[in-house]
Parts: structure tokens; C-alpha cells; sequence
């Protein structure tokens, strides 16, 4: 009789990927730190922009509590300076409205000055060649002979904030544009992936979209684009056990100053409440964690039976013989990548519900996981963002199929800005 021999977690081979979401990144921090109390040593950092530099730091021994104390530290005039000579000369021509040399400076003094096979610990960074038009993960074989500053500062390029960065041969910006969360590529030998989201989960719906300016509308298409490029491998995810954090970041800003204390908090937080059950989830390959069960709902009143439920979700959800939407399968067990369907229906006709949420008498009043309709319209925020004091912490947690508000504008000129 064979007798299986599990490993103990210290032999466990954990993945840890960052993904990018502008300042919104500071949450990765809270997530370092529920990572060290728990004695979890990933064996791979991977992360894609703020989550590239946040990765190369932790892999290349910062400590958590230095990493906190140099994010309250940052201020605007620390990365974002006008690159008023070059748009005055050169207008359309310019590669970037900021100039590059604040982001570089950062990333010098955050990811250490290595090539990546001199790293302590496996560092990949997910950037995208500009001139091929295809991902370039640094840190790979055969991509491990570069400096890990140069990747970092490319993997941060958000196309038109900032300029590409040379990363040896090649010209490269931000991997989120392909990639915003590179887990696969991470996953190749592991036991288990620890993944956080803080990019991808704040498009409720605004107001006024138009009179915020060009900052902002670009962040909110590149948000729906990350979104949509980040469902297919999340809800088709083959590889070994995924814990998913999405951390409840209360409508903090891609560009604000201002959220940074919070948003390491809940990160914390978010980690926290998903590893508390980390030890079920090893040997369960192919499946995202935390899960819950969930209940599906359609109201046939609203629906008109477009059928976009049905073609995103086949498998979930279809048009019965009136052409109306229903659910094949009324409760479902989902995790935080489930159900990018709901969102698009155009009537907000479909709610998710717990199941306490959806008894008897609860018609009309359930407390919807992901109903658009159910949420006020959140006026657009303004097109400045100042320096103010940080804000004081506040829990956050990681709500199965959540909604967050979505982020204050990205930092608009200021009058008198340095070049």
C-alpha cells in the first residue's frame, strides 16, 4: 500500500506576483508583511510595474518596515516633473508628459544594482518590448544576464507618462499592457501562487467622466483593459493552487499620495483573511482561493435577452426558450476571478448573492456582490491631486466579487511644476 508523503510548508515552493496598479501598489507592502508573519519565503518574486519594484526590493533584501517608511516619504515632485521643454520642441513628437529621470531615480534607490542570476532569490520582471510589440519577462533564462534597475524602471513606463527604457538590446515600457498580472509565467515548478490584484478591481460606475481630463480617462481604458486581458487566464487558470488578494482599497487613486497608509493596511488586512486557510489549499491544482458559495440571480423583467450573459459564460448561464437570460446553475462556488460576466450586462440584470443574502423575502432587497445598478453613480473625481496628509489606516478586507469605488484623478500639472 502506498503511503503519500506531503511536504511540510517550508518545502513548499510559493510564487509571489505582484501586479501593477500605480500608487495603489503600496498595498503589496501589508501583503509582504501577513507573508513574514505566517513564515511563507516565496521562492519566485515576479511583478509587473509597482509590483516589479516592489518584488526586486523585497528579493533583494529591503526589509518590510523600510519599504513602508520610504512609500509615506514619497511625494509628487519625487516622480512626476513636466517634460515641458520636450513637449514645447518636439509637441506631438514627445515620448512622454513626465520627464524620466525622478522615475529612474526611484527605481535606483529602491531595486537593488544587480543583474538578475546575481540575485539572492528568482526576480522576474514582466515588461513589453516596444519595437516588437511582444512580453518580455527579465529574470528568465536567457534574459537574466541584465540589470535589474533597468527592468524595473521599464516595467513602471506607463506608455505616455513615461518614456520606454532600454533594458540591454531592447526597448521596453510597462508589462501591464499585456500582462498586468504575470502568474503563469511564475507558476512553472511551484506548489502554490500567491497573486495581488490592486489594479483591476475598481471600475464602478462615474459621472462626469468627460470633464476629469486626459489623465484620468486613460487610467479608467487602461484599467477596462487590464481587466479584460486579466479574465481569460484567471478564470481558465491551469497550473498549481492560486490564493487571490484583491485588497479593498476604498477608491484609492492610481496617483495618490494620500492613500498610502491605508492602502498598506489593507493589503495587510486582505492577506491576511486569504491565507488564513492556506494550509487546504495545497495539492489542489487548477483552482483559485479563497471560495465561496454564491447564488446566482437574473431579473427577468430587466433582462432583454441580448445573450451577452450566455456567450461570455456558456458554461453558467443561457437563453431559455423566450429568449430570456437564466442560470444553469443557480449556486456556484466562486472566487474573487469569477464572474466578469455580470458586470457586462448592459441592464445590470444579474445579481450575486450569498446565499443568507438571497432567502426568502429578500426579492429586491439583496445585498448584490457584483450589480453595477445597485451602486449610486459615483461622480468623477477632480483632475488634481495635492499632497495632503496621509490618511489614518482603516481595515480592509477582501470581499468575494466586490465592487470598489474608482480612483481620484492621476496628478494634473501644477502650476509653477519643475521641469
Amino acid at each position: 500500500m502506498a503511503v503519500e508523503i506531503r511536504k511540510t510548508r517550508a518545502e513548499r515552493r510559493v510564487a509571489l506576483v505582484l501586479g501593477g496598479g500605480g500608487l495603489k501598489g503600496f498595498a503589496h507592502i501589508g501583503v509582504l508583511r501577513a507573508l513574514n508573519e505566517i513564515g511563507i519565503q516565496p521562492a519566485v518574486y515576479a511583478g509587473t510595474s509597482i509590483g516589479g519594484l516592489i518584488a526586486s526590493a523585497f528579493a533583494g533584501g529591503m526589509s518590510v518596515d523600510e519599504m513602508a517608511s520610504r512609500a509615506r516619504s514619497l511625494r509628487k515632485r519625487d516622480l512626476f516633473r513636466l517634460n515641458h521643454f520636450g513637449m514645447l520642441m518636439e509637441r506631438m513628437r514627445a515620448p512622454s508628459i513626465y520627464l524620466e529621470e525622478p522615475l529612474r531615480d526611484l527605481c535606483r534607490s529602491v531595486a537593488p544594482p544587480k543583474k538578475f542570476r546575481d540575485m539572492p532569490h528568482k526576480l522576474l520582471v514582466n515588461t513589453v518590448d516596444a519595437e516588437r510589440g511582444t512580453q518580455v519577462v527579465w529574470g528568465l533564462p536567457g534574459l537574466d544576464d541584465e540589470w535589474v534597475q533597468d527592468a524595473v524602471y521599464a516595467s513602471c513606463a506607463l506608455p505616455g507618462f513615461f518614456p520606454p527604457g532600454q533594458v540591454g538590446s531592447r526597448l521596453c515600457f510597462d508589462g501591464g499592457v499585456v500582462d498586468n498580472l504575470p502568474a503563469a509565467i511564475a507558476a512553472i515548478g511551484m506548489d502554490l501562487v500567491v497573486a495581488v490584484d490592486v489594479g483591476s478591481s475598481d471600475l464602478a460606475p462615474v459621472e462626469g467622466l468627460m470633464t476629469t481630463g486626459f489623465a484620468n480617462i486613460y487610467m479608467r481604458a487602461a484599467s477596462t483593459m487590464m481587466r479584460a486581458l486579466q479574465w481569460f487566464p484567471l478564470e481558465h487558470w491551469s497550473g498549481p493552487p492560486m490564493v487571490l488578494i484583491r485588497p479593498k482599497l476604498n477608491g484609492a487613486g492610481w496617483f495618490s499620495f494620500t492613500d498610502t497608509e491605508s492602502n498598506i493596511e489593507a493589503g495587510y488586512q486582505a492577506a491576511r483573511q486569504a491565507l488564513s486557510r492556506l494550509d487546504d489549499y495545497w495539492d489542489q491544482p487548477d483552482c483559485i482561493f479563497p471560495r465561496e458559495r454564491v447564488h446566482l440571480n437574473v431579473d427577468r423583467d430587466r433582462c432583454t435577452g441580448c445573450g451577452t450573459c450566455a456567450a461570455l459564460a456558456p458554461s453558467l448561464m443561457g437563453l431559455d426558450s423566450s429568449g430570456k437570460a437564466f442560470a444553469r446553475t443557480r449556486a456556484v462556488d466562486w472566487s474573487l476571478a469569477d464572474g466578469y460576466f455580470v458586470q457586462h450586462c448592459p441592464v445590470d440584470a444579474i445579481t450575486v448573492a450569498r446565499p443568507e443574502q438571497a432567502g426568502a423575502g429578500t426579492k429586491g432587497r439583496v445585498l448584490p456582490l457584483i450589480t453595477p445598478a445597485a451602486l449610486p453613480a459615483i461622480p468623477a473625481p477632480a483632475a488634481a491631486v495635492e499632497d495632503r496628509p496621509a490618511s489614518p489606516a482603516t481595515p480592509g478586507g477582501t470581499p468575494v466579487l466586490s465592487i470598489v469605488p474608482p480612483e481620484p484623478a492621476p496628478p494634473a500639472p501644477l502650476e509653477g511644476e519643475v521641469a
